[in-house]
């Protein structure tokens, strides 16, 4: 492909080393895309509140597309551009489903700000202390669902996915980051690449313009979108089999050696 306009990463397992941390190599084909006038936008499950600190170390303080598509945040300004929540009655709904097909199954709801945790829900972030509130139920806090969390240690992810995506029937987008135990669930038709394709719209640039990498099922639309989607080394096997195109691992810098090869001329 030509140079692309849009540089689309996802962070965890794609863009960030397994430490959480940007290696000075993909940094610097950061900033070799951005000097040959890409807009590098990441496109993540992670909340707006985690991106600040990931955006310094990448050298990149820009657009983020965050919670699976639910958000669009200016990182620079610190501000929520859009966002699009599940509307109360039906995460009732999805949530009474989800405990009827999944005895013990436990819920948290990122509110596009925070974390509301209902009694079950046991898993933690490392830094989401300050964030993280108790309610008694998450469709009554009267905030809004931007992304609902459903965690069942006791259950295959994999199992836990079909099960789920049966229940709801329709009513939601369910997918996964590859946390064992742990669905994430967005409003109908809210996706990292319908968001990634509005954005890209509105700048005037269209799916051949844009390369994408990723590593979870919940980044197999952004690859399929991309004129050239890149799956890493250390994809989650349902990508693995779905895309054609790969690139090394996390921890082999594989968007940085990418990104050599697109931008080095």
């Amino acid at each position: 492909m030509n140079s692309p306009r849009i540089v689309a990463t996802d962070l965890d397992g794609t863009l960030l080393r397994s430490d959480g941390t940007v290696s000075p190599r993909t940094r610097e084909a950061l900033r070799l895309a951005r000097r040959a006038g890409a807009e590098v936008v990441f496109v993540t499950a992670r909340p707006p509140r985690s991106m600040a600190p990931i955006a310094r170390q990448a050298g990149e303080l820009g657009t983020a597309v965050c919670s699976n598509g639910a958000i669009v945040y200016d990182v620079t300004a610190d501000e929520i551009v859009t966002m699009e929540a599940i509307e109360p009655a039906s995460a009732r709904k999805i949530l009474d489903a989800l405990t009827e097909a999944l005895p013990g199954i436990a819920f948290a709801a990122e509110t596009g700000r925070g974390v509301l945790c209902q009694p079950g829900y046991g898993r933690t972030h490392p830094g989401d202390e300050l964030y993280r509130r108790g309610v008694p139920d998450v469709c009554a806090a009267g905030e809004p669902i931007v992304k609902l969390l459903a965690w069942s240690p006791e259950h295959p992810l994999d199992d836990l996915f079909t099960a789920a995506v049966a229940a709801v029937e329709g009513q939601a987008e369910v997918t996964h980051s590859g946390v064992p135990g742990l669905l994430e669930i967005s409003a109908p038709g809210v996706t990292k690449a319908g968001t990634l394709a509005g954005f890209c719209e509105r700048l005037g640039a269209g799916p051949a313009d844009v390369v994408a990498f990723g590593d979870m099922p919940n980044d197999l639309a952004v690859l399929a979108f991309a004129g050239a989607g890149y799956a890493m080394a250390n994809s989650h096997h349902l990508v693995l089999q779905a895309v054609e195109r790969r690139t090394l691992s996390n921890d082999e810098d594989g968007v940085a050696v990418v990104l050599e090869r697109l931008f080095t001329r």
